[in-house]
C-alpha cells in the first residue's frame, strides 16, 4: 500500500507560511474581530487575490467565495508559494463568464484557512501557531472579517457574492447578514443549515484527525510530519460524499489496482481500485493543506444555521430581495437538490427558480461543469447590466 502523503519536507502542515513565497497574495491586516461563539481574535489577516479593474465608482466588484479545502487561488497556474493551479479554472478571465473586462473579482482565503489568512497554522500571539488556542470560529465569523476586507478595498456593496458549497455558505450570509452590501447573489450546492447526515459525515472526519496520535491535541505544528493519517482517513471520508456511487461504479467497480492483489488469504496491502483512487486525493491534501484548518473549517459548517437568532431559516430566507440564483447538482448525494428547492422557494428574489446542473461527478459537479456554472454566473452578471460571457459557448441548465 503506499505511504500517506507528506507536507513538505520538515513541516507538519501543507499550510503556507510566513516566509514561503507570497505568489498573487494580497494580505490585508484588519484588527480584532469578536466572535460569534465567545472570545476574540486579537487580529485577522485575511490573504486574497484580486483579478481585473475597480471601476470609479466601485459599482462592479464581485466576491467569490471558496468551498473547504479551497483558496484565494481560483485561477492562474501552480507555482512557488502556490501549490496547486486554481480551482475554478475557466470561470474568471477576460471574455469569461465572469469576464474580468467587465468585473472586478476579488477571493479571500477564509478565516481559520491555511493559505494566508489568520487560522490554526498561522502566528498567534506568542509568536508560535495558534493550534488548539485558535478559537471556533462560524460562517458568520468568516463572513463579518470578509466585510472588513471589503472596506479596506473601499467597496461599499458587490455587485455579486458567489460561491458553492461552504462557499455558498457565505455568499447566502452575505446576502442575509449584510444585505445593503450584496447586490446580487448566486448559490451553488449548498444549504439554509447543516443536516444531521452532513453533521454525522463531519464528525467522523474530525474523530478521525482527533484520534490519529501525531494530532497532540492539535498542537503539532513542531512535529513533523504531524497527523497524516488522520487528515488522509478525513479527506477519503469527504471525498466519498463529494463523488456520487453511479461514477465511482462506471470508474472502478471491483476492478484491482493494477499490479495489486486484493483477494489474497490475507489483507497485505493489496487494494481494490477505488481504495487507491481515495488513496491519491489523501496524498495531495496533506501536501497543501494543514490538519488543524480541517477541524475548524468542518466545525465552522457543523455550526452553519442562517436562521440562528433570525427567527429560523424561512424567516431569514425572506429577507433576501435582490437578485438571487439558486443551483444544484443532480447527482449530488451531500447536498442534495431538496436543499437548494428550499431555497429557491423561501427566497424572494430567487431567479427563475430551481436551476438544476447536470453532472455524473456529484457535489464536485459545481467545480467541475465550469460550462454550464458559467452560464449560470453570466446570465446573473447580466442580469445586472454587465455583458455576458462574451460569445463564450454555454452548456444547458436545466
Amino acid at each position: 500500500m503506499t505511504a500517506e502523503g507528506l507536507p513538505p519536507e520538515g513541516r507538519a502542515t501543507g499550510a503556507w507560511l510566513p516566509g514561503d513565497p507570497v505568489a498573487a497574495r494580497r494580505f490585508a491586516d484588519l484588527g480584532p474581530l469578536d466572535l460569534e461563539l465567545g472570545g476574540q481574535l486579537p487580529t485577522v489577516r485575511l490573504a486574497y487575490e484580486t483579478w481585473g479593474q475597480l471601476a470609479p465608482d466601485r459599482s462592479n466588484a464581485v466576491l467569490v467565495l471558496h468551498a473547504l479545502t479551497g483558496d484565494a487561488h481560483v485561477v492562474g497556474p501552480s507555482g512557488p508559494g502556490q501549490p496547486t493551479a486554481g480551482w475554478w479554472p475557466g470561470l474568471i478571465g477576460p471574455g469569461a463568464a465572469v469576464d474580468t473586462d467587465r468585473w472586478y473579482v476579488v477571493a479571500a482565503n477564509v478565516l481559520g484557512g491555511c493559505q494566508g489568512s489568520t487560522g490554526p497554522s498561522s502566528p498567534g500571539p506568542q509568536g508560535r501557531p495558534w493550534g488548539p488556542g485558535f478559537p471556533r470560529v462560524t460562517v458568520g465569523d468568516q463572513v463579518r472579517a470578509e466585510a472588513l476586507l471589503a472596506d479596506r478595498l473601499g467597496i461599499d456593496a458587490w455587485a455579486s457574492v458567489i460561491g458553492g458549497s461552504m462557499g455558498g455558505m457565505r455568499a447566502l450570509e452575505w446576502l442575509v447578514g449584510h444585505p445593503g452590501r450584496v447586490r446580487s447573489g448566486l448559490l451553488l450546492a449548498t444549504g439554509a443549515a447543516v443536516t444531521a447526515d452532513q453533521l454525522g459525515t463531519q464528525s467522523a472526519q474530525l474523530r478521525a484527525i482527533e484520534s490519529d496520535p501525531a494530532w497532540c491535541g492539535g498542537d503539532y505544528y513542531d512535529r513533523p510530519p504531524g497527523p497524516v493519517a488522520g487528515l488522509g482517513v478525513a479527506r477519503r471520508i469527504a471525498h466519498l460524499t463529494y463523488r456520487c456511487g453511479d461514477e465511482l461504479e462506471t470508474r472502478f467497480g471491483r476492478s484491482p489496482q493494477e499490479g495489486e492483489q486484493p483477494l489474497g488469504p490475507r489483507r497485505t496491502g493489496g487494494r481494490f481500485a477505488v481504495e487507491s483512487y481515495l488513496d491519491h486525493h489523501a496524498a495531495k491534501l496533506a501536501r497543501r493543506f494543514d490538519a488543524g484548518t480541517y477541524v475548524a473549517l468542518t466545525d465552522s459548517m457543523s455550526t452553519w444555521d442562517v436562521g440562528r437568532g433570525r427567527g429560523g431559516v424561512e424567516a431569514a430566507l425572506a429577507t433576501v430581495t435582490v437578485p438571487t440564483m439558486v443551483a444544484g447538482i443532480d447527482t449530488d448525494r451531500l447536498y442534495p437538490l431538496p436543499l437548494q428547492q428550499l431555497l429557491a422557494d423561501a427566497v424572494p428574489g430567487t431567479l427563475g427558480g430551481l436551476r438544476t446542473v447536470r453532472s455524473l461527478y456529484g457535489h464536485d459537479g459545481f467545480l467541475i461543469e465550469v460550462e454550464q456554472v458559467g452560464g449560470l454566473a453570466a446570465e446573473l452578471l447580466a442580469h445586472l447590466g454587465g455583458r455576458a460571457s462574451g460569445g463564450r459557448r454555454r452548456a444547458a441548465v436545466g
